[in-house]
């Protein structure tokens, strides 16, 4: 199935091929391959309208995702689908916010965007923040896997940065 992405924005150059490449090994390492999935890119403006919209908060965030199945168990992938369901929903990536908290920090742009990039599939596979523990478990099991195939050195970001 197919990796939709969308860059909505002109704040920050994307590397589209780059994100596109990450993605794709994330989608691998989750089995997630014939799941359709939507990235879009947005500016802190667009972001923070759709945060507003659909979360009640005033501010810009760094990663929204809208899943398909909204009632998926942590980590369990939907089961007995069509072709038509194939479908694991959108990830919003704040690239404007992203490029923003990269300064000053270690972590260069595209890392950090591979990294909320996979905060947001979590999401989207039923992890909430209800599931912390659970969830930061799978990020570094993704990460690790990442860093295994690509060579990278990526790590989940603090609790406090991830919105």
């Amino acid at each position: 199935m197919s990796l939709l992405i969308r860059n909505l924005q002109s704040a920050v150059p994307l590397r589209r091929a780059c994100l596109r490449r990450d993605t794709e090994v994330l989608r691998r390492i989750l089995g997630i391959q014939r799941f359709d999935l939507g990235l879009i890119c947005v500016d802190n403006r667009r972001i923070l309208r759709i945060n507003r919209t659909y979360k009640n908060a005033d501010k810009p965030t760094d990663v929204l995702s809208f899943p398909f199945y909204e009632d998926l168990q942590a980590g369990k992938l939907p089961s007995n689908l069509t072709n038509d369901d194939l479908n694991l929903g959108d990830i919003f990536l704040g690239v404007e916010l992203i490029m923003q908290q990269c300064i000053g920090s270690p972590e260069d742009f595209q890392s950090t965007l591979t990294i909320v990039t996979t905060h947001g599939i979590c999401h989207l596979l039923g992890y909430k923040h209800d599931t912390e523990e659970e969830w930061i478990k799978e990020e570094h099991r993704i990460l690790k896997e990442f860093n295994r195939l690509t060579g990278s050195q990526l790590e989940p970001l603090s609790k406090s940065y991830i919105s």
